[in-house]
């Protein structure tokens, strides 16, 4: 059947949008991509998901479509690998809704106008969490009442998995170690939303997101790690509500709330320019990347490349720069000229025979979601 699954087309659905690209898997290339927005505002056209999946599909009438894959968050604890969709795992896509309720709800709804458009074709649902299903208990469990977790689901999940998984196989080829069980990576995926994985062999061992997306690195808008009773603080002596704090850490917390933007490329040109808050910010930033670089060499036991990958870990090379000054205890270095080229091949940026390699890795989120959609549906 695999002989049969060559183009896949890649859908990733949010609340009023759906990204799409058909994939071919031989190639890699993509054979039509787009964009379609504010599905379900007044005035759009776009009524609703299922109408939204109509016009693509119709945008696509000569294009050969032999699977289809859908970017899903969060698959909770039954969902560890990427799975062909059935009405049952319909049912518990939906719901995992209260783990993931901005992200599962859409994604639900794409695959069931998807589902009843394509009907003849395989479906597979590829959860960004699924990656990092192999973490042990020991980073896994947060150190609760084991019952509470338990009943509620209270658990490091992860995310980012699909960019984790290609970036860090992709690394592996470069660095010729393909398959090689000891190799340790880790990778950096930094954009507006940013997390750090540890990995060995190809499994994820340790990663920074938590829960919910918001634990760990500092983002654009998120605060990443702070004490946990922040949040008790600010609800029992200045009145926050749930609302309040929930919007608060995730939409006006990270560079923006530091900074007042969350643009790196405008954090950066402002520092440079003088401006101290941006400057802050900044080491704020670089502050905990260093950190969680640090603590995930402790946890791999060494680590043999350090890898960046996403919109800031792919572009800022000052950004680069800066989270490896000062780790040269690790064997970490960066070659100036290297740094500063600008590409979309993976490549390596740390000088000739460097103890412990630097690379950078652009993602291919979609190419990944493909390749995953042809293995589930052929296993």
């Amino acid at each position: 059947m695999s002989d049969d699954i060559r183009r896949v087309f890649v859908l990733n659905v949010g609340s009023s949008s759906i990204k799409y690209r058909v994939v071919d898997l031989e190639t890699g290339e993509a054979l039509a991509e787009g964009l379609v927005e504010r599905i379900g505002v007044r005035g759009s056209g776009v009524p609703d998901h299922h109408a939204a999946i109509v016009q693509v599909l119709d945008e696509l009438r000569d294009v050969p479509i032999d699977a289809v894959g859908h970017r899903v968050v969060h698959g909770g604890t039954r969902f560890v690998q990427s799975t062909v969709i059935d009405d049952d795992v319909e049912r518990e896509i939906g719901a995992l809704a209260d783990l993931a309720p901005l992200h599962n709800p859409p994604a639900l709804a794409g695959i069931r106008a998807a589902r009843a458009a394509l009907p003849d074709l395989p479906h597979v649902a590829v959860f960004d969490t699924a990656f990092h299903a192999t973490i042990s208990p020991a980073a896994r469990d947060y150190a609760i009442d084991a019952e509470v977790a338990a009943r509620t689901r209270i658990r490091r999940f992860g995310f980012h998995g699909t960019s984790h998984r290609y970036v860090s196989r992709t690394a592996a080829e470069l660095l010729g170690r393909a398959g090689d069980p000891e190799l340790k990576l880790v990778v950096l995926h930094l954009g507006n939303g940013a997390s750090a994985t540890a990995v060995q062999g190809g499994r994820s061992v340790d990663t920074s997101m938590g829960m919910t997306p918001l634990e760990g690195l500092v983002m654009g808008t998120r605060s990443g790690d702070i004490d946990p009773a922040i949040p008790l603080y600010l609800a029992r002596e200045h009145g926050y509500t749930t609302a309040q704090l929930d919007e608060l850490l995730n939409k006006r917390s990270g560079l923006l709330g530091l900074a007042g933007r969350s643009d790196m490329r405008e954090l950066v040109s402002a520092a440079d320019a003088g401006d101290m808050q941006a400057a802050h910010a900044l080491d704020v930033y670089v502050h905990r990347l260093r950190h969680y670089i640090g603590a995930y060499a402790a946890v791999l036991g060494g680590i043999d490349a350090l890898v960046f990958t996403a919109g800031v870990g792919e572009n800022a090379d000052d950004i680069r720069r800066r989270a490896v000054a000062g780790l040269g205890f690790l064997g970490l270095a960066i070659d100036p000229a290297r740094n500063a080229v600008r590409s979309r091949e993976p490549r390596i940026i740390s000088p000739d025979g460097a103890a412990t390699a630097v690379l950078v890795v652009p993602t291919e989120e979609e190419l990944e979601i493909a390749r995953e959609t042809r293995a589930a549906a052929t296993r």
